[in-house]
């Protein structure tokens, strides 16, 4: 199982790399793109989330 922290740095990973995917699908007009973008910034926001309940708990 993943630490707390290792869980939040790969949700920040992730939340990052959809913001870009999510800007370069709107520069280059392509939604199929932006949308992907826009899926992996919330699964980054929720193994962020994941993280921070985990190390409420102390796992």
């Amino acid at each position: 199982m993943k630490s707390s922290t290792q869980d939040k740095a790969e949700g920040k990973i992730h939340k990052v790399k959809g913001e870009v995917k999510e800007i370069a699908g709107k520069i280059s007009k392509n939604p199929d793109l932006e949308t992907k973008g826009k899926e992996e910034k919330i699964a980054g926001k929720v193994q962020e989330k994941v993280g921070q309940i985990k190390k409420v708990f102390g796992k």
